[in-house]
């Protein structure tokens, strides 16, 4: 394996960024569409699926900069935060930890799982999973156990985005089978440890912190590291903060997170360029 693309939760505006970072790359000169794998966690499941599908990134972060209509602005408010916090800081080992944040999201109210899959499958351009490698993170609610989905794995991709962008007490977990899933980034925001084995790594954080004690971003680029994997991490800079601002899952900050990822391209793209090529 060669190239790996790993993209991390973030919300509505981290996918804006996102695609925005990757838009501004490829204008560079920088095309990290082309990975042999991407990993996506979250909203960084989101922006795999479009990578993916072979829709242009210009294309797709022009659909960014659209106004939104007719989409619920969430909040992943400090009440949440403090119960995810709590659910993760009550001792035990790492999958017990998840468990107890699953459980909360199991006994949250949230809109229901039908409205929440439209919304996710508008977003999309193509149903089914793509030739190139595509791998979706998520977490059983019940026992806390991080899944990985992939083409392979029997799942809808619709299903499998869904899942790994269940944010606990924000979205209901979603149905597959017998078992319910909540988001990947209750394991990790990022999940760059899934890209053991690859030469060339490139990390796109909008989100680094982690509640609870799953395994943190620096720890897993250090450990890709000394297998002998070229790492690169980009995250927002301040110009791409304030457009962020500090709810991740405001639809009104997604035009403006676009373009700040799009900007900050060009501060980026020659280092990024150096691991990729």
């Amino acid at each position: 394996m060669a190239r790996a693309l790993v993209l991390g939760g973030g919300g509505v505006t981290g996918v804006a960024w996102e695609l925005g970072l990757l838009a501004g790359l490829a204008d560079r000169g920088v095309d990290l569409a082309g990975a042999d794998l991407v990993v996506g966690t979250s909203a960084g499941s989101v922006v795999g699926a479009q990578v993916c599908s072979g829709t242009p990134l210009a294309e797709l972060y022009a659909a960014q900069l659209r106004p939104p209509r007719g989409e619920l602005t969430a909040r992943l408010g400090v009440a949440v935060l403090l119960r995810w916090a709590w659910a993760g800081a009550r001792g035990g080992d790492a999958q017990r930890s998840r468990a107890r944040v699953g459980a909360m999201a199991l006994a949250a109210r949230t809109p229901s799982e039908a409205s929440r899959r439209a919304v996710l499958e508008s977003r999309l351009p193509v149903r089914e999973w793509p030739a190139r490698r595509l791998l979706v993170t998520a977490v059983d609610a019940a026992s806390g156990e991080f899944v990985v989905f992939d083409a392979d794995a029997g799942v809808s991709l619709v299903d499998a985005v869904g899942a790994s962008c269940a944010v606990p007490g924000v979205w209901p977990p979603v149905t597959i089978g017998t078992r319910r899933y909540v988001d990947g980034g209750v394991r990790s925001s990022v999940n760059a440890d899934l890209a053991a084995g690859a030469a060339a790594v490139v990390v796109l954080a909008p989100v680094t912190a982690g509640f609870g004690p799953g395994p943190r971003l620096a720890a897993q680029v250090a450990q890709l590291r000394s297998a002998g994997s070229r790492v690169v991490v980009v995250t927002p800079d301040s110009g791409s903060r304030r457009a962020i601002g500090r709810n991740l899952l405001d639809p009104a900050r997604r035009a403006g997170s676009a373009r700040a990822g799009h900007a900050q391209a060009a501060v980026v793209a020659a280092e990024v360029a150096a691991v990729w090529d």
